[in-house]
């Protein structure tokens, strides 16, 4: 891995915990860091943003949430050699709706795909906020420029935006660690609370999640609720872009590796080993919760034991169940029901010399987890839903034997990357039964090849490389000034521009050479645009091919000497020549499709109908009724019900519903016009569902680009108005100098 130096002053951390505890010596009170493999990863971070200009070690700074108990405690013990901690302190019952609540009895259920579980309360989201404003004080007092500001978690949702707008030229990085659902579950949420959530982590520059999935269920809720336009990885906002990829996080391999040969862990391993009678081991340890589907677990094992009574008093099932929220009624609920399909187990099964199953409910210690890790047969890993699951790579990285069997859920984040583990349907008991049978009679030869390339992967890819990775992932992120934002790789097309014979430029008016705008007479190209349009026009066949009247067309670009089209294809202008009208219908149409539309206008005041030659269109972007967007579904349907002898289209455009005779369109006037000429070089710009034809009827060869968001026919992708100015710029300009 090539590793590079980051380029900021200061790393900044903001997640719910802090990772240390207070601990009482000799000397006094002293912070302790807690090992895990983020705060390894964290260390490794600052390591290659190397020492201050004083020379020292430049320290991480980590925010998170404290215990008020501390609050007493001298600022001066919140520091150690490597870290300074800054506690955030809260109203006892504002942390309980934020995190108990809305966090841990929303979010959580919700994002792994448990709605049932899900609570909507109001007062949590409140409180939810008002703890995120409590982060946001404590952090905007420790931003310096040149800090990278890296947010943790789904209890966080909200500050990025929040540190945005209070420190506009920060660096923020933002890290998801628990599943990213489908839009069909963020859409559970109210539409207020789904927007902020969603608003909130676009105030990062980088935001990551654990797999590719995740990112496109995010990408997916952020085109669903805020319409923005997506780039390749980028979403890009009015005034900048934000960079989303997948970063798998992962374990410290060296250390897991390692470990097992400790003496402490050789001699437990023993232990453990007499212990179960030197049977088959499976191992599996999990927290408590609905989500690791332990229940199922059990019985997926209990089927293996009905089908495979051959294996009775020779496999041991150790199950550990680390304790956690157990207070809560529902938590409760699932230990019971644990705790009896094991008896219940054991007890059809088990005899005076063997338990079936060996379960605990406690946490255990390191030697104890790399001991079961390094003995067992079997890891049976089967959450019903999990981000990444780090247990499973624990696992596989301290099989330095290359020996052992990792079944692993389908459903849980690894999965994706630990491809020769037995991957299962955790709810599906018979799945799971033959997974066990087949990993407890697979040979030695098979099982080192499977082991050796998940563990090569995790070699590779290891906790440091995920936050490398991350830090590498703002070199992506375009500097402050507007650039051009596309997916269209810029050198080979001014290149391809500038070297052709015949070139054809087709483009779009509204959204494409002039913004949207509320009244649509106002629309107009900027000064800049006028210039380009007026230089390429001079070099290239350049055509305006637009829904606007010939009337408005001719007005716009009366200077410029452009082919217009008018009216989506009826009527056409060649430079210095007369309009040829190319739509020969009757316009005994009208009348009854106007008489629908008006019922529309009635309905909701600032809409209007706009009556053309060959067409008619409602526009509502006026509107504020919030149902608008469904009813001009509904106009539309009904307008295409309406029976007249003309072939009509039904065209649904950007907040305008139109109708036209269909004999005629974008397509088959750009159809046209390119068949008439050998032209060697075509590009195709628009931004709307009309554009569409265009892009189908050109050849596969041709530049075609989709300006904003939304499916497209287009190969090429620009986000934002805006980008059609600054290409057409380049292009102008790639003409003068050659």
């Amino acid at each position: 891995m090539k590793v590079s130096k980051p380029s900021f002053k200061r790393l900044l951390i903001v997640s719910y915990r802090l990772p240390f505890t207070i601990k009482q010596t000799k000397e006094g009170l002293e912070l302790v860091q807690n090992s895990g493999g983020l705060v390894s990863a964290v260390l490794s971070m600052a390591e290659r943003m190397g020492n201050n200009p004083d020379g020292q070690a430049t320290k991480i700074h980590w925010v998170g949430h404290a215990d008020p108990k501390l609050k007493s405690i001298d600022q001066s013990v919140f520091e150690n050699e490597t870290f300074v901690a800054h506690p955030v302190f809260m109203d006892e019952a504002v942390h309980k709706g934020f995190y108990e609540g809305f966090s841990n009895d929303l979010i959580w259920p919700l994002f792994h795909y448990f709605p049932s579980y899900a609570s909507f309360s109001e007062p949590n989201f409140d409180d939810y906020q008002q703890a995120s404003n409590r982060f946001l004080e404590e952090l905007d007092q420790l931003i310096e420029p040149g800090d990278l500001v890296w947010i943790h978690d789904f209890q966080l949702m909200l500050l990025p935006r929040q540190v945005r707008e209070a420190r506009p030229d920060a660096t923020i990085g933002y890290f998801f660690h628990i599943p990213f659902p489908t839009y069909e579950i963020v859409k559970l949420l109210p539409r207020t609370w789904r927007q902020a959530l969603i608003e909130g982590l676009l105030g990062a520059d980088v935001i990551g999640f654990h797999t590719a999935d995740y990112v496109q269920h995010f990408i997916q809720s952020v085109s669903e609720v805020l319409n923005l336009p997506i780039i390749g990885n980028r979403i890009v906002l009015p005034d900048r872009p934000v960079v989303v990829k997948d970063f798998p996080i992962s374990v410290d391999f060296n250390k897991f590796n390692s470990s097992g040969q400790e003496p402490a862990v050789i001699d437990t391993r023993h232990f453990y080993h007499s212990e179960l009678r030197q049977n088959k081991v499976i191992f599996s340890v999990d927290r408590l919760d609905y989500t690791k589907g332990i229940t199922s677990r059990l019985l997926g094992y209990e089927r293996f034991l009905n089908q495979n009574p051959d294996w009775h008093d020779k496999v041991t099932f150790v199950m550990t169940v680390v304790p956690s929220r157990d207070k809560i009624e529902q938590y409760q609920e699932i230990k019971r029901e644990i705790e009896e399909t094991v008896g219940r187990i054991n007890g059809l099964f088990g005899s005076i010399g063997w338990r079936p199953i060996v379960y605990s409910y406690a946490s255990m210690t390191f030697t104890e987890l790399m001991a079961l890790y390094t003995l067992c047969d079997v890891a049976l890993i089967t959450p019903i839903r999990d981000g990444m699951n780090l247990v499973c790579k624990e696992f596989v990285a301290s099989r330095q034997d290359n020996r052992g069997v990792l079944i692993l859920s389908e459903l849980a984040g690894a999965a994706q990357e630990l491809k020769d583990a037995l991957i299962i349907n955790p709810t599906d008991t018979q799945e799971v039964a033959d997974a066990i049978k087949q990993g407890l009679h697979m040979a030695p030869e098979e099982q080192e090849r499977r082991m050796q390339r998940m563990r090569h992967h995790l070699q590779n890819y290891n906790v440091f490389r995920w936050s490398h990775d991350f830090l590498m992932a703002f070199d992506e992120v375009p500097g402050s000034q507007p650039g051009l934002e596309t997916d269209l790789s810029l050198s080979p097309f001014l290149t391809a521009f500038a070297e052709a014979q015949q070139r054809l430029l087709l483009f779009d008016f509204d959204g494409t050479l002039a913004p949207i705008v509320d009244d649509p007479a106002s629309a107009r190209p900027s000064d800049t645009l006028r210039e380009s349009l007026s230089r390429l026009a001079e070099a290239t066949d350049l055509v305006v091919i637009s829904g606007r009247n010939r009337a408005f067309l001719e007005k716009t670009f009366d200077s410029i000497p452009v082919h217009l089209v008018a009216e989506h294809g009826a009527f056409l202008k060649k430079p210095g020549q007369p309009w040829e009208r190319l739509d020969l219908s009757a316009g005994d149409w009208v009348e009854p499709i106007r008489t629908v539309m008006s019922q529309f206008v009635d309905r909701f005041p600032g809409s209007f109908i706009e009556e053309k030659e060959t067409a008619i269109a409602w526009h509502y972007r006026l509107v504020e009724a919030d149902d608008v967007d469904t009813q001009s579904v509904e106009l539309a349907t009904q307008l295409r019900d309406v029976s007249t002898s003309t072939p009509l289209a039904v065209i649904q455009g950007n907040k305008v519903v139109e109708v036209k005779p269909s004999q005629h369109s974008k397509g088959t006037v750009a159809l046209s016009i390119f068949e008439q000429i050998p032209y060697d070089f075509i590009v195709s710009i628009g931004d709307d569902t009309t554009d569409e034809d265009m892009f189908r009827q050109l050849p596969n060869w041709a530049y075609t680009l989709k300006v904003g968001s939304g499916a497209s026919y287009a190969r090429y992708r620009l986000a934002r108005q805006q980008d059609v100015e600054t290409l057409l710029k380049r292009m102008s300009d790639v003409l003068v100098t050659a």
